[in-house]
């Protein structure tokens, strides 16, 4: 076998050799102690085949980069089997138990405060407030989150400080600050409500019924985080540039506001919504496989099985009576699709048959989402201010023109 010192390794990866012993540690390279005890060996094929793999064997990687393809390590969620995990706790059990606030503050500082409330500091909602109320009437729920986030930063002259419990108090107002910035659609809620309580007066003129509320505060819960998002990982790399929590939060926010991603509740719930309107689920389906489009709210592939977070929901919705209509149409859209291909109820199938029972517009599961992750975000900011800054960079592999072309 073929073996490279430390040294030839890192100049044959194009690294620093302190790069090889990362790679080492993260399992991408195997090493074993030199003869005599000084320095390490590796195996050449083994060492080529991760520069292949990397494609920069000849660019010198900046000092605590993470290569593209690197996974990300992550102590917050953990996907496998058809579950999903917050820091090793099975997270449906964590919602069962727990409201949002409890959760997310659990997530952020590993201590579990029965009863926590999250409160807005009157200036930076003022700000927020103010801002997302000036966007026009046919600004989307994230566009005024978004809006609400750079308001409220602005008013906070404590925005940089990147202190752990610094970083954990802006979280709890910023979390109470966007789901207080928005309109209000129904009656005012008390100012110590939970988060779940607010929301909802924000999102239907219906007076707060107990069991849609805990739905709500559930389902907040289930959707904090989801391991590595395209929202999460933008605001990991913002927080790796040493972005303060508001900004990493917006980041999140613009990745966010997409139809593949944030705004897939609205979709189904507006699928929902047709169903019960023409009395046939079947005619729904059948309109969406002519049309050769994907019908929402079905299957996910991180869960070949069943997604947990639409199970979890689908319990708490069967004991609610007024959600008995969408909730019976949802499951007879599920099984008339699932005919034609292996698909069940995904979470945002589960958000809709919420939202349509609850009388709320369909950009609601859109807002849900965006104020449960925004508690995510966080807990992954603060894992990557723990970290070496700007290592999230992968290289580009230039596809252009060969170089010094003539000037046009």
């Amino acid at each position: 076998m073929d073996e490279l010192s430390t040294r030839e390794a890192a100049e044959r990866l194009g690294v620093k050799p302190e790069t090889v012993y990362a790679y080492v540690s993260r399992g991408l390279l195997s090493s074993r102690r030199a003869p005599g005890g000084r320095g390490s060996r590796f195996d050449a094929r083994e060492v080529d085949a991760l520069a292949r793999r990397h494609r920069r064997p000849h660019a010198a990687a900046e000092d605590g980069d993470t290569p593209a393809g690197t996974p990300v390590r992550t102590g917050i969620t953990l996907i496998e089997r058809d579950r999903y995990f917050f820091r090793g706790v099975d997270a449906t059990a964590l919602a069962a138990a727990y409201g949002y606030e409890e959760v997310a503050d659990w997530l952020w500082t590993g201590r579990l405060t029965p009863g926590v409330r999250f409160t807005a500091p009157p200036e930076p909602l003022a700000a927020a407030t103010a801002a997302a109320a000036a966007l026009p009437g046919h600004a989307g729920p994230v566009d005024r989150l978004r809006a609400a986030a750079v308001a409220a930063a602005a008013a906070d002259p404590l925005r940089f400080d990147l202190d752990g419990e610094a970083v954990r108090a802006t979280a709890r107002g910023l979390v109470a600050t966007m789901a207080g910035a928005l309109p209000l659609a129904g009656r005012a809620h008390e100012p110590a409500a939970p988060v779940a309580r607010r929301l909802w007066a924000r999102l239907t003129a219906l007076p707060p019924d107990p069991g849609f509320v805990r739905c709500l505060d559930t389902a907040l819960t289930l959707l904090i985080d989801h391991d590595l998002a395209a929202s999460t990982l933008a605001a990991r790399v913002a927080a790796s540039a040493r972005a303060h929590p508001y900004a990493v939060v917006s980041t999140g926010l613009g990745a966010l506001d997409g139809p593949l991603h944030g705004a897939a509740s609205g979709l189904a719930h507006r699928m929902l919504a047709e169903a019960l309107a023409r009395g046939s689920a079947a005619a729904v389906v059948s309109d969406h496989l002519r049309a050769g489009r994907r019908v929402p709210g079905l299957g996910h592939r991180l869960y070949p099985g069943a997604d947990p977070r639409a199970e979890a929901l689908f319990t708490l919705l069967d004991a609610i009576p007024p959600a008995g209509a969408a909730l019976a149409a949802a499951r007879r859209i599920a099984e008339i699709t699932a005919r034609h291909v292996s698909v069940r109820p995904n979470v945002d199938l589960a958000l809709a048959v919420l939202t349509v029972s609850a009388d709320m517009p369909a950009e609601a599961g859109e807002t849900v989402f965006a104020v449960a992750r925004t508690a995510g975000w966080v807990a992954h900011a603060l894992e990557e201010y723990a970290e070496r800054p700007l290592r999230m960079r992968p290289s580009g592999r230039y596809t252009g023109p060969p170089p010094e072309q003539p000037l046009p």
